[in-house]
């Protein structure tokens, strides 16, 4: 689990929601009934809540930002690997904590589907099945944290590495590379 860095309106966001439920907590509290004061607390309690963990989720989104450049593929045959390469560089106004990289290989051979790919007969099998395959996976998925120390600062960059498998009967690959900071 990696920490977010919290920069000065997330902690301002968070100043506002507890003065807020300070204040609909002294609200509440004006009600005659003990049942009405903890049910308004308790209501001012989740409001408040969910309302601060909303703010940090979109303050994540739009202060932290980071793009991939100069990003190279290479496929390394003897080992079936692909090496991923490239610069994370940080767009946003605000230092990043980490990153965290995702690689999705998405095998886009058309000839694979052959008879009965779709549909397989549900008939007797007297002499045994003639069509027994492995399993051959048509996606390969990886993901990999980068950990800044001391946090990535606005314009700077820090390069990274990916290697994952890269099976032999991938035809046509689809890469797709996503990229998430906080």
């Amino acid at each position: 689990m990696h920490i977010i860095h919290f920069t000065i309106l997330h902690w301002l966001a968070i100043a506002f929601f507890v003065i807020l439920f300070i204040a609909l907590s002294l609200l509440s509290a004006q009600a005659k009934k003990t049942s009405f004061v903890l049910s308004g607390i308790f209501a001012s309690f989740l409001v408040t809540t969910f309302g601060a963990v909303l703010t940090i989720i979109i303050l994540e989104k739009y202060t932290k930002k980071a793009v991939m450049l100069k990003v190279s593929e290479r496929r390394i045959l003897f080992n079936e690997t692909m090496f991923i390469k490239g610069d994370i560089q940080n767009t946003g106004r605000f230092p990043l904590n980490y990153c965290k990289i995702t690689v999705k290989l998405i095998n886009n051979d058309r000839k694979q589907f052959g008879k009965g790919t779709f549909f397989k007969s549900g008939g007797l099998s007297i002499f045994g099945d003639k069509e027994k395959k492995l399993e051959k996976p048509n996606t390969v998925y990886k993901e990999k944290y980068f950990t800044f120390n001391p946090p990535l600062k606005p314009g700077y960059r820090k390069p990274f590495s990916i290697v994952l498998p890269y099976p032999g009967y991938f035809k046509g690959t689809m890469i797709i590379k996503k990229i998430y900071c906080h």
